[in-house]
């Protein structure tokens, strides 16, 4: 093939999407074999929110959030305090 040839035949997203005919991917031909002999239920939008237990309140969150920030600043003042220079 020569150089000109590989110039004319340039693809992009404008021409796939103008092909005539899409395939679908296979996950979408996957469910729909399954769902021709079997269809889904209804879903509801968003399923209830499951308690596992007490939540943390967010004041504690944010001082472990500040400690360790406070924590990770000490030490990185520790560690250039002893460098030797």
């Amino acid at each position: 093939m020569s150089e000109q040839d590989g110039t004319e035949r340039e693809f992009d997203i404008g021409w796939a999407d103008s092909a005539e005919h899409k395939e679908p991917s296979a996950r979408a031909r996957m469910l729909a074999a399954r769902w021709k002999d079997n269809p889904p239920g209804p879903v509801p939008f968003r399923a209830a929110p499951e308690r596992l237990g007490r939540r943390r309140s967010s004041w504690v969150s944010t001082v472990v959030v500040l400690g360790c920030v406070a924590a990770v600043i000490v030490l990185l003042g520790y560690i250039n305090f002893r460098a030797p220079y």
